[in-house]
């Protein structure tokens, strides 16, 4: 038996796809553009977090207060019209006027605030925040009120907690705007499936090129069949492709839950990375097919670029398409239909789904649509590719790989 004939009769067809895929994902796992990649990759969105973070604790106007050590209620009443306002109001007391002027002199107050007569004086060192000048408004009116009713026989305390406890009834007629952090989460779940189809996609025609370049894909198909080897590349790289986002993604998330950046519930963000998995999956599949068949048709890295560009502009397309117009109408009537189509979903649809919104219908009748279409590109790419793979010189046509015999 000679070397050519043993691999035949040692493993059946899905164990040779299998190791064609563990020889792709093993060398490429290795390689330091993979590792480098990945780190970066994670790196930043870790970064993100926390420059989220970082932006959001830094709204509303962070002030300390002085104010005069005979006024127990007054660091009470400011603190809660600053959260009534989002601002984020300190109070520290002083021994007296002169205390809070030098308090406000060095620095170590924003402002100094006390009772007088019938208004409030405030002491800055040159000029008052418009949001600090509102606050102290609302105070003012608040310290008015709470005279007014200790004058007629009332309780302020007892009116302040009604009030406080006073709510409205919300009836709205349209659907409520789409929340921002899902908003974001989507963008980030687009970005993902985006860049990973394109940077596999490519690795993947440049390997089918460089092997048939360097004349080694004559040893390997001697040995094993062209839709083996096909199949197994497109497992093998789509699986590399399927971990590197799943340690982004999953950097993400815990950076984000850590840091609180994301306030939004736990299930929904894991029914987001669930999507984006799914999505990854069966765009990946759809494409890397389309791609090693034309790839076949070059023997040239210099012309990978012509057969390649059509496929690619169709993923940029969706995505570009998704990050222009989500934001400003997530539903918007054409991002709902291109969603729907199979070319487009992988990029659009785990978008709409990470913003919430999307009738149940319409994912699974993407999905079914997307995965009904797979078939048909295997049966199209698998002839492309079995009848150009072998072929060298100049560039094959498309029509001619199709129809030759096989």
């Amino acid at each position: 038996m000679t070397n050519a004939e043993r691999p035949h009769r040692s493993l059946d067809a899905l164990g040779v796809v299998a190791l064609v895929a563990r020889r792709e994902l093993l060398t490429r796992l290795r390689s330091k553009v993979f590792l480098i990649t990945t780190g970066i990759a994670a790196l930043l969105v870790v970064a993100a977090s926390l420059l989220a973070t970082s932006i959001s604790t830094d709204e509303g106007t962070d002030a300390t207060i002085g104010v005069p050590a005979g006024a127990p209620t007054l660091p009470d009443q400011i603190a809660a019209v600053g959260a009534s306002l989002g601002l984020n109001l300190d109070t520290e007391e002083v021994a007296g006027i002169e205390d809070g002027r030098a308090g406000v002199r060095d620095g170590d107050l924003d402002a100094f605030v006390m009772p007088d007569g019938e208004r409030l004086s405030v002491i800055v060192e040159s000029d008052l925040d418009p949001e600090l000048e509102s606050a102290f408004n609302v105070l003012a009116a608040s310290t008015v009120l709470d005279r007014e009713i200790t004058d007629l026989g009332g309780d302020p305390a007892a009116v302040n907690r009604a009030i406080s406890q006073a709510a409205v009834n919300l009836e709205t007629l349209e659907d409520p705007r789409f929340d921002v952090e899902r908003l974001i989460l989507g963008m980030i779940a687009g970005i993902l499936i985006y860049g990973s189809l394109l940077m596999h996609g490519q690795a993947l025609a440049q390997g089918v090129v460089e092997e048939k370049s360097s004349r080694v894909i004559e040893l390997l198909l001697s040995t094993i069949r062209p839709w083996q080897l096909m199949a197994g590349k497109v497992l093998g790289i789509g699986t590399l492709g399927l971990i590197q986002i799943a340690v982004i993604a999953g950097a993400g998330v815990i950076s984000a839950v850590a840091t609180d950046a994301l306030t939004i519930s736990f299930g929904s963000i894991a029914g987001t990375a669930a999507w984006l998995i799914v999505w990854y999956i069966v765009g990946f599949f759809g494409y890397a097919l389309v791609l090693a068949a034309v790839s076949a048709l070059v023997s040239r890295q210099e012309d990978i670029n012509a057969v390649l560009t059509p496929v690619l502009m169709l993923i940029i397309s969706g995505f570009v398409i998704g990050i222009s117009v989500l934001p400003s109408d997530p539903d918007s009537a054409v991002i709902r239909v291109m969603s729907l189509i199979p070319t487009f979903a992988p990029m659009l649809m785990p978008m709409r789904l990470a913003i919430g919104g999307v009738p149940a219908w319409e994912a699974l009748l993407a999905l079914g649509l997307a995965l009904a279409m797979i078939p048909l590109l295997i049966w199209v790419s698998g002839r492309v590719y079995r009848n150009a793979i072998m072929r060298t010189g100049s560039r094959m046509k498309l029509r001619d790989a199709f129809r030759a015999a096989s």
